[in-house]
Parts: structure tokens; C-alpha cells; sequence
């Protein structure tokens, strides 16, 4: 596996994670991780595609946006990413805000994209969560943070080993990157939530059945908006489930990505 830091036509740069050869496919992670939180997936998807892992901006060796930018500014430097990738168009997943990125990029930038997958996004939060996710996003933006409530949302007893060192990278993360990037976390869900009919590639939308922010109703609705769109829902498993069932994950990942181009249905390889 190689890092290295690409440089961006805005002048800024990101640090990526890259290994493996084939069709390109661009792994975004969620607030308070960095680009190993996709660790199962590069080692099993790098065995047959060219797995990126990005570091989001203000985690790992990324830069941070401005405090002020909102997720339409971090779908913009996703894009950038990709350009600056050289490999032409990408297949691209996101988690969390990770997966907010990626719905941005599929309905801001198709001509980048060749299929996009949610996994544990977020869509238009009730009114009580919405009240509690910005209540969270002043306190951190005011420098409070209680790691453990996220992490006890995250996690059962039963994931001890992974909740720990899911809490390492929390407590790694920069807190000024931390605190811009939640704040659009936090303002983000309805951005593009209405675009879901314009997302004409195969998107695969994914959830764990216990996740109780990134819920299986706003799983399916999303997957139900876009014209090739596809839900799963893995049952027993809570927000950090590509890490709490890496194998389901993968599967549903591998099924994705073999899923047949527009052009490619109509017998002409994209």
C-alpha cells in the first residue's frame, strides 16, 4: 500500500491511501476517521480494483476546509481529488459524511462518476435529531467533545476490540478539521436530497438495521429516488458497519461494483 499526497488545481492537497490495479474506486470515510477506517475493504476490493482511500480535509495528513465550508465545498474538493487522480471517471463510496460527499458527487459531477454507494448516510433528519446532531456540532465547534456518546451509538458490547480503535482515531482527529467538518455533517442531510432522481448511475445505499441516525427508512428512500438504485439493509450491525460486518459489507460492495454501466446494457463497454 502507498500514501502519497496529491495536489489539488486549487492549489491545496490531499493525502490518499493507494494500492492495488483495475477499475478505480475512490473510499471517502465518515467524521473523526481517516482513510484505514475502510481497512477490511482495501485489503479484499484492492485484490481486483485500484482501491484510493482518501483522508476527508482536517483528518489524517489532509488539510482542513475553511471553518466555514459546507458540504457543497467538500463535494467541490472530492471532485478535485478525482481530477487530480488522473484515472478518469471513479467508482466512489462514501460512509457517513463520507456518503454525503459521494450523493453530491453523483448529482454535481456525473461526468466523474461511474457508480456511487451510501453507506450510513443520512436524509432529511427529523426534527428532534436535527436539534440534537447541531447541538453536538456547537459543542464541539466550542471545543467540548464526549467521544463516548458517539462511540456507545456506534458500537454494542460486543464490538469491544473495534470500538476500541475506532476511539483511537477519534481521539487522533484534528479538532479544528473535526469541528468544520461535523458542522456540515450536521447541516448537510437535506442538501441533496431531493436530487435523487438525477443519479442515473448504479447506486448502492446500505445501512446497518441498528443504526439510529442513518436509518433503514432513509436507506430505502434514497435507494427508492434513484432510478438504478439498490438498498441493503444489514440486519444486527449499528453506524460502523463496514467495520462491524466487513464481510457483508465487502459482498455488497463486490455486487456494486460488477454492476453493469448504462453503456455498457446497451452492449458498448464505457
Amino acid at each position: 500500500m502507498t500514501r502519497r499526497t496529491l495536489l489539488l488545481s486549487d492549489g491545496g492537497t490531499a493525502s490518499i491511501l493507494e494500492v492495488g490495479a483495475g477499475e478505480p474506486l475512490l473510499l471517502i470515510h465518515g467524521v473523526g476517521m481517516n482513510a484505514h477506517a475502510w481497512a477490511p475493504q482495501i485489503a479484499d476490493l484492492s485484490k481486483d480494483y485500484r482501491v484510493i482511500a482518501v483522508d476527508m480535509p482536517g483528518h489524517g495528513r489532509s488539510p482542513a476546509l475553511p471553518r466555514s465550508a459546507m458540504l457543497r465545498d467538500y463535494v467541490a474538493w472530492a471532485a478535485r481529488v478525482i481530477e487530480a487522480l488522473a484515472l478518469g471517471t471513479v467508482n466512489v463510496a462514501g460512509h457517513s459524511m463520507g456518503a454525503l460527499i459521494a450523493t453530491g458527487l453523483a448529482v454535481d459531477c456525473p461526468e466523474l462518476i461511474r457508480r456511487v454507494a451510501v453507506l450510513n448516510g443520512v436524509h432529511r433528519r427529523t426534527a428532534e435529531a436535527r436539534a440534537a446532531v447541531e447541538a453536538r456540532a456547537a459543542e464541539i465547534s466550542g471545543g467540548t467533545f464526549d467521544s463516548e456518546a458517539p462511540l456507545t451509538r456506534w458500537f454494542g458490547p460486543e464490538d469491544a476490540a473495534i470500538r476500541a480503535q475506532v476511539a483511537g482515531w477519534l481521539a487522533a482527529v484534528d479538532p479544528a478539521g473535526y469541528a468544520a467538518a461535523y458542522a456540515a455533517f450536521a447541516r448537510g442531510d437535506d442538501v441533496y436530497a431531493d436530487q435523487w432522481h438525477r443519479i442515473t448511475c448504479p447506486a448502492l445505499v446500505l445501512t446497518g438495521d441498528g443504526d439510529a441516525n442513518s436509518t433503514a427508512e432513509m436507506t430505502c428512500i434514497m435507494a427508492s429516488s434513484a432510478p438504478r438504485g439498490r438498498a441493503v439493509v444489514i440486519k444486527g450491525h449499528r453506524h460502523m458497519v463496514n467495520l462491524t460486518a466487513p464481510d457483508q459489507v465487502t459482498q455488497a460492495l463486490q455486487d456494486w461494483l460488477k454492476t453493469p454501466l448504462m453503456a455498457e446494457r446497451d452492449g458498448v463497454r464505457a
